[in-house]
């Protein structure tokens, strides 16, 4: 089959032929029908050779859908045939966490070597994937594959991070989304769906600054040296409520420190290498709360795929064949995908 992997740090992914895999006990054979790229993908292949923790080669891909191609000895729950999303932060599946479906906050997950698909493990830019355990396959239900597979990291990060603030997105409340590209463009749909609040979205794009106006934003601005002051602006002086900076630059998280409100969020979901100093005379008004979430638990997976069931929330999506992947990550890192590239391994 063929399989997009990095295989040499330093090195662009390839498109390679390898073994179609088998399941083994407990685990489900999918037969991926599509597949989300991430700017975490590009991150993890800056890495230098001294601190990459996964082994090569590696099959990339985090965000995936397919169709159940065969059962591992056990494995139940699932049934050939069926279309399922796959949760991603993959645990122990014991401990208290995972119990409650909070995978992505296992605490044993690293000690024990796993790692999520795509993060570690082989992923699903690939024409088949192998998924560890059953519980973390979502039904579809009927959801177009190439919608869903963003949802699975684009949809669901911001959908954690959002209900995290949803206590301070009341009626005349202001949420900026920073960086409106593959998260942040959903980011955008979610908070108008979930909440009251008025939605700023910033960007240094103009094309991305128009999606974020055809999905949803009340107002727009670039993402400049003026961004915090107009921000204040539009708030009275006040600030916002909820920053999320799905950028995390230096750049953003200093905007984002002039924008939010007292007793604010400050969400860094971004992995741009920035950092934000958090303490009395650091720059942050008072009573600022500051998290940096990591993906989301399966069941907030299952209700975002609800919401896009209902229409409420969708993805912008420029799809790929896989022999193009690495020409989608190279558009990807220059910026010129809107939204979410997403391969179709089948064709």
């Amino acid at each position: 089959m063929k399989a997009v992997q990095y295989r040499t740090v330093g090195s662009a992914p390839e498109v390679v032929e390898v073994p179609v895999p088998e399941p083994g006990p407990g685990q489900v054979l999918l037969k991926v029908t599509a597949a989300g790229l991430c700017h975490s993908d590009l991150a993890v292949m800056s890495w230098p050779q001294e601190q990459f923790p996964y082994p090569l080669p590696m099959t990339l891909g985090h965000e995936g859908v397919g169709t159940v191609a065969a059962l591992g000895s056990g494995a139940t729950g699932v049934a050939e045939g069926d279309e399922v999303a796959v949760y991603g932060p993959w645990g122990c599946g014991v401990c208290r966490a995972c119990a409650e479906g909070r995978e992505n906050s296992c605490p044993h997950a690293a000690g024990l070597g796993i790692m999520p698909p795509g993060l570690g493990s082989p992923g699903a830019l690939a024409e088949y994937m192998v998924v560890d355990s059953p519980r973390h396959l979502v039904p579809l239900n009927g959801l177009d594959p190439a919608q869903a597979a963003p949802l699975t990291d684009a949809g669901l990060t911001p959908y954690h991070a959002i209900r995290a603030s949803l206590p301070k997105l009341v009626p005349g409340s202001t949420a900026v989304v920073v960086g409106v590209g593959g998260l942040g463009h959903i980011a955008v749909q979610l908070l108008r769906a979930l909440t009251p609040a008025r939605v700023i979205a910033l960007d240094v794009g103009k094309e991305k600054l128009e999606l974020a106006r055809a999905v949803g934003a009340h107002e727009t601005l670039l993402s400049d040296g003026e961004a915090a002051a107009r921000v204040r602006e539009l708030t009275d002086g006040i600030g916002a409520e909820v920053v999320l900076d799905f950028v995390g630059a230096e750049a953003t998280l200093a905007v984002a420190a002039a924008s939010v409100a007292v007793a604010g969020d400050v969400t860094v979901v971004g992995i741009g290498g920035g950092t934000l100093p958090v303490g009395f005379g650091g720059g942050l008004p008072f009573d600022v709360s500051v998290c940096a979430p990591y993906w989301g638990s399966r069941r907030e997976l299952i209700e975002v795929l609800e919401l896009a069931r209902h229409g409420l929330v969708s993805s912008h999506v420029e799809t790929f064949s896989i022999e193009d992947a690495p020409l989608a990550y190279e558009r990807l890192h220059a910026g010129e995908v809107g939204g979410r590239a997403v391969v179709l391994p089948q064709g």
